[in-house]
């Protein structure tokens, strides 16, 4: 119940929402988030009642004296007991015990609010733990379509900026809201038991108050929309800028990407002014409705003690709880603000956890152990965003063949290799391994049976073992080693000042272009894959590292079924199958020298490129 009067409370501003499912949607986000801390929140929850109730009784010590000590210079009738304690019936016991009891209030009210805020920063600490793991696992499930329109800066500003949002209000606002709603009431409920008619008068402007809350919400969750959208604009500016630094320099463009910077910073500075503009209005709003009430309060107040009808010290504690029944008020004003970043951050949370497009295992998926590696596209068709890609395209590769993919660009010929290990989901048709449909086998056998040498190989921050072992966490220092020779790689990691174990800058960029590859080329070795993706894996070198690179790849080839895109078709020339794309559709299909003879689309891509070739060689020897 507890849970779900937090979640009520937190996701309140999502009232506005345009769609009435995504309020519910977010509730439940909170739910889940807050449940595995229910029990931190039970303990919060009691030490903010103890300091509402400490808040509450603060002002009665100081009614004590006023009217009791100073006034009828004996305890009250409800206090008798306190003589039975020392406390004598006169002045100065009174005063005594009032002082006493408001050193007790205090420390009773600090030591809840250190329990409070100790267990309300560890639940906002793990929440936010939660998020991120959540939503990049999440991310990770998704498929290559999501991140094929995807904007890294705005995920990067999700997993960071709007998490660090719903952690700062976990911290300090989660259980604050409900409890100075609970504030509110108790008060009103004690300033009507004393005096009716006259609370009636001291809070009649609030309503006129909660109105221009409500309104005033609205306003700002909507220009905190628009910051966080130009903040992630910024965060997408410079991680674009910096992941592209040498191309920026090598082209001087460096003013470009500054400019780029400088705009979308100014709008992030112009939607931040004119938020803060409407957010300035809400406190001197409020300082004003209380300096209104806190007047008819001291009028009405002076005229009844006057009158007898009310007494100064009472008339104190209807003052103090004026001040205390608006401070809770004031600060579900000022929460307003921090509840419309929480709602955004959560919609945007929520926009990447809704996303779809997951490609999750069957559920009796197989797990054939290692494949055979027949690989056969029966009348396979995809496309991205309703723009066909492939259409109707069939061919077979028998187990241990070599097969290259050429075609015209954007004949769809890397779409064919992405469908093969289910990074995409093929539109119709069927994509069969060993004779089984590839969305039958689990995701983490299926993609354990195929091996990557990319055009570029992607290499992370650490150690050339561990990107070696990238694939194949349980490799041991013999298969590592092994791996590299094979790849051509041993002889330059060797010669490194600390072998296997020097650190490879951020994206390998401490590395050569051939270098990059052989150390690709071993981790697929390592993976001992039976079936082989190789995407143009020496289009970017020069002939001294392609030459070691192909070398690396005639060993790993052997034994396996290998699929492989090519640009220059000499390295597909002694191919068992060449597989000829254009618009989509498989328009030719034959070994190198069938496919010459029958003079068609590979025949003429064939001769474009050494016709090129021959009239580069010719300026070159001139």
């Amino acid at each position: 119940m507890l849970l779900k009067t937090i979640a009520a409370v937190v996701s309140s501003a999502t009232v506005a929402l345009k769609k009435p499912h995504e309020g519910k949607g977010l509730t439940s986000m909170v739910l889940g988030l807050l449940r595995p801390y229910r029990g931190w929140l039970l303990i919060v929850f009691a030490a903010m009642l103890i300091e509402i109730a400490m808040s509450l009784a603060a002002p009665w010590p100081l009614k004590l004296v006023l009217d009791d000590a100073l006034g009828r210079h004996r305890m009250p009738d409800w206090l008798a007991w306190a003589h039975d304690y020392g406390f004598g019936q006169h002045t100065a016991g009174v005063a005594l015990f009032a002082g006493i009891a408001t050193l007790l209030i205090a420390v009773v009210g600090a030591v809840a609010a250190y329990i409070d805020n100790y267990y309300t920063t560890s639940v906002g600490q793990w929440v936010a733990n939660d998020l991120r793991v959540q939503i990049y696992t999440h991310l990770h499930r998704l498929s290559l379509r999501y991140y094929d329109n995807a904007k890294t800066g705005t995920l990067m500003s999700t997993i960071t900026s709007d998490v660090s949002t719903i952690q700062d209000f976990a911290s300090s606002a989660t259980l604050d809201i409900l409890v100075d709603l609970i504030t509110i009431l108790f008060m009103l409920g004690l300033m009507f038991y004393l005096d009716w008619d006259f609370t009636l008068i001291a809070v009649a402007l609030v309503p006129f108050l909660l109105v221009f809350l409500f309104h005033f919400k609205k306003a700002v969750k909507e220009v905190t929309r628009t910051v966080r959208a130009r903040q992630s604009e910024i965060v997408a500016v410079v991680q674009q800028g910096i992941g592209s630094v040498r191309a920026v320099k090598a082209f001087g463009r460096q003013d470009l990407e500054i400019a780029h910077l400088e705009s979308a910073s100014h709008a992030t500075v112009e939607a931040a002014l004119k938020a803060r503009k409407i957010k300035s209005l809400m406190s001197p709003t409020v300082n004003i409705v209380v300096a209104i009430c806190t007047g008819i309060v001291l009028w009405r107040g002076t005229s009844l003690i006057v009158a007898g009808a009310l007494t100064a010290g009472a008339l104190t504690v209807y003052l103090a709880y004026l001040a205390k029944f608006f401070k809770p008020v004031k600060d579900l004003a000022s929460m307003t603000s921090t509840i419309a970043q929480t709602t955004v951050a959560l919609e945007r949370i929520q926009t990447i956890l809704s996303a779809d497009d997951v490609i999750n295992d069957p559920v009796d998926g197989v797990d054939p152990g290692r494949v055979k590696g027949a690989i056969s596209f029966d009348k396979v068709a995809f496309g991205y965003d309703d723009v066909p890609i492939l259409r109707e395209v069939s061919f077979e590769i028998e187990p241990g063949q070599v097969v290259g993919l050429v075609g015209p660009t954007g004949s769809g010929k890397s779409t064919v290799l992405s469908l093969l290990p289910r990074f995409y989901e093929a539109s119709s048709g069927r994509v069969l391994i060993d004779g089984l449909d590839v969305s039958s086998y689990r995701l983490a056998t299926l993609r354990s049976q195929v091996g990557f040498v990319l055009q570029e190989t992607v290499l992370f921050r650490g150690t050339i073992r561990e990107n070696i072992a990238y694939g194949c966490p349980g490799a041991t220092e013999e298969q590592i080693i092994a791996a590299a020779k094979v790849a051509n790689a041993h002889d330059f990691i060797s010669a490194m000042p600390h072998g296997y174990d020097s650190m490879v800058g951020e994206r390998g960029d401490t590395l050569s272009g051939g270098q990059r590859q052989r150390i690709g080329i071993a981790r697929a070795v390592v993976r001992n894959s039976p079936i082989m993706i190789l995407d143009e894996p020496t289009a970017a070198l020069d002939t001294e590292s392609e030459h070691l690179v192909i070398d690396a790849l005639r060993r790993l080839m052997k034994g396996r079924t290998v699929v492989m895109i090519a640009h220059r078709l000499s390295t597909i020339a002694n191919a068992d199958k060449i597989v000829v794309l254009k618009d989509g559709v498989v328009v030719e299909q034959g070994s190198n020298d069938a496919l010459l003879a029958l003079g068609g689309v590979y025949a003429e891509l064939h001769r474009i490129q050494y016709d090129t070739s021959n009239q580069a060689s010719a300026k070159a020897v001139s």
